[in-house]
């Protein structure tokens, strides 16, 4: 499957595309550093969400403490600044499968998938440590930007409205992903763009994910809030920020 037909979908789903004055800045050189580091904390969270819905939706206490131990390492290393990256490549391996809980319908399903993507952002997650220990850019802490808090506000306070509206704005941000990495490499270095580019099948399939599991959960048609949520986002990314991060809006 080529990349554009892997885009096709996600151009769809998504009510706008990245503004060209965003790639001008993220281009920029100066902008690099930040844009990696803002990158690795994106992975990371992708990451600590799904073994969130994880823990609180789908699994018992020992699978939840399991889940919590394997991720460990890679929140200490970039909260508490401690432990190795070696360390960290030999800790790609759950010490026990992860098994959902009897009564939940839809908990193994969600368990197979969210566990696939947690691996996959722990591996992203570690390639872009790779990256800026190879250009010799310091890792250090950064704040936060605008956007998955402010879709995250939105989110209804009832279940199972609650988990069907965090799995859609995980679409959402797996989807916004996936277009910024096609439309930065062109303008990267050769490294980079290999590298963004290889992100994409993966990237591509956590939008699905996300989206199929929310149509499971709700047992019923959530174009509703999907086009709620495609809304906000679209404002998010198309209205002016001051605060440059991979997924901020218009440059000011």
């Amino acid at each position: 499957m080529s990349n554009q037909t892997l885009l096709e979908p996600i151009l769809d789903f998504l009510h706008c595309q990245t503004p060209d004055e965003w790639i001008e800045q993220a281009k920029k050189l100066e902008n690099l550093e930040v844009l990696l580091l803002d990158h690795l904390f994106c992975e990371l969270k992708a990451g600590q969400t799904a073994m969130f819905l994880i823990r609180k939706y789908a699994v018992d206490k020992p699978s939840s403490d399991a889940l919590a131990k394997w991720f460990e390492p890679y929140e200490q290393y970039v909260y508490k600044k401690t432990g190795t990256m070696e360390g960290l490549s030999k800790n790609s391996h759950l010490a026990k499968d992860i098994v959902a809980k009897e009564d939940c319908v839809y908990g193994q399903d969600l368990v197979s998938k969210m566990v696939l993507l947690i691996k996959e952002e722990l591996h992203h997650y570690y390639q872009v440590l790779e990256i800026l220990e190879k250009r010799g850019i310091e890792f250090r802490s950064i704040k936060a930007g605008r956007y998955a808090k402010s879709l995250i506000r939105k989110v209804k306070t009832y279940e199972p409205d609650a988990l069907v509206d965090k799995l859609i704005i995980g679409a959402y941000i797996e989807a916004r992903s996936c277009e910024r990495f096609a439309k930065l490499a062109p303008h990267l270095d050769d490294e980079l763009n290999k590298f963004y580019v290889s992100l994409l099948r993966s990237e591509a399939r956590h939008y699905q994910d996300y989206l199929s599991l929310a149509r499971q959960v709700a047992g019923g048609d959530i174009s509703e809030r999907v086009d709620y949520f495609g809304k906000l986002e679209a404002q998010l990314i198309s209205e002016e920020d001051s605060d440059f991060k991979f997924h901020s809006g218009l440059p000011i």
